[in-house]
């Protein structure tokens, strides 16, 4: 997990300096790649529509939000406290990520003729793309260090978590919202924040047993 959290962090960083600096092979790739999904979308007005659906609905920011609050809920509900804010808070960090990010990077949007589809704030990086890889790999991560043994449809949810977090950076491409490169930044910092988030948690939750351990060594101790 360290090494995945290094890696991605460091990819993150050096896209995100190649969207700020304006390297001409990107922005070349971005709009080679941009331009042909914007004419097959503007062709295929049915496969667009279902496409607005899955990218406003289903994989909406705000739709990944309200998952990552239940499974807080959830979470404090079953007295797992420490997990549950730690949920929140890294889903509240994610919001606060994402926006620095766009303020200073400040990446404009594809502008087309013809637009299918519309969006606010700056480009990079895309929001929706960071919110799904972070929700999504929080919920895997609960799911595998709380509640494996109670479900049994771990290889499934594997499977739409993976489905969704590369299908919602699909949708942003072809509606003309988003370069590549903005879902691409989005996908590194979300799995690099999900991974510090793990290893974090990991280290926290070893520092509490040691201190248990010392503590009860301590009136253990007392008592003799």
């Amino acid at each position: 997990m360290r090494t995945s959290a290094v890696v991605t962090g460091v990819l993150a960083v050096l896209l995100l300096v190649l969207v700020a600096v304006g390297w001409a092979p990107l922005l070349s790739f971005d709009r080679s790649v941009s331009v042909a999904l914007h004419r097959h979308a503007v062709a295929h007005p049915g496969f667009t529509h279902l496409n607005r659906v899955l990218s406003d609905w289903v994989w909406d920011p705000w739709t990944m939000r309200a998952l990552a609050a239940a499974t807080a809920l959830l979470l404090w509900w079953r007295r797992e406290w420490r997990t549950a804010l730690w949920v929140a808070g890294v889903s509240l960090l994610t919001v606060g990520l994402q926006q620095g990010l766009k303020a200073l990077v400040g990446r404009e949007r594809p502008h087309w003729v013809d637009p299918v589809d519309s969006a606010r704030y700056a480009a990079f990086p895309s929001g929706h793309v960071l919110t799904a890889t972070v929700t999504c790999g929080l919920l895997l991560w609960v799911l595998a260090s709380h509640w494996r043994d109670e479900w049994r449809g771990w290889g499934t949810l594997t499977g739409v978590a993976v489905f969704s977090v590369l299908g919602v950076g699909w949708t942003r491409v072809y509606l003309g919202v988003h370069w590549p490169s903005d879902v691409l930044g989005g996908w590194l910092f979300g799995w690099c924040l999900v991974a510090v988030t793990v290893l974090a948690y990991r280290r926290s939750e070893r520092r509490r047993t040691r201190k248990g351990h010392g503590g009860t060594g301590s009136r253990s101790g007392g008592a003799v």
